[in-house]
């Protein structure tokens, strides 16, 4: 039996919606998994693209502090990451990745995720003041638990 490595980024995602349109872009699982898979393509073709897509998955996003979790095969990853730094926009708001923490477990990404993402939180509130609501709160605790209950 052969065991797979996988690889789990911990990434950041800055959006520069001053540069773009109007419209503010929603961050979800299939925008993020479409964009990272369009620029696979674009920059290994289409061979680069089916050798990445087998363990290629976005597990966790949190719209609101714009950190997400992307498991990836071990051999991959650097071809991903590479596709992920090359990435411009989202829909047509420009946006660029951050890589905050790469691990080969989901425990500990899991661990380096829930701190980072409390920290941004808390300095969302910060710049926030009086203009956060309940329901804000609310996505991100749900956010937190998401992440709490990534499988080991």
């Amino acid at each position: 039996m052969v065991h797979f490595k996988n690889r789990y980024m911990v990434v950041e995602i800055f959006i520069d919606a001053g540069r773009g349109e109007q419209d503010p872009v929603i961050l979800t699982q299939f925008n993020i998994t479409k964009v990272i898979k369009d620029s696979i393509q674009l920059n290994f073709g289409e061979c680069g693209l089916a050798g990445s897509l087998g363990s290629l998955q976005v597990k966790y996003v949190n719209p609101v502090t714009k950190l997400c979790i992307v498991r990836l095969s071990r051999e991959d990853h650097q071809k991903v990451w590479a596709a992920m730094t090359m990435v411009r926009c989202i829909g047509k708001i420009p946006v660029s990745f951050n890589l905050l923490d790469m691990s080969g477990s989901i425990r500990a990404c899991k661990k380096a995720a829930l701190e980072c993402d409390e920290a941004k939180f808390e300095q969302y509130k910060l710049a926030a003041g009086d203009c956060i609501t309940a329901e804000i709160i609310q996505s991100v605790e749900k956010c937190f638990e998401k992440i709490r209950g990534l499988e080991s």
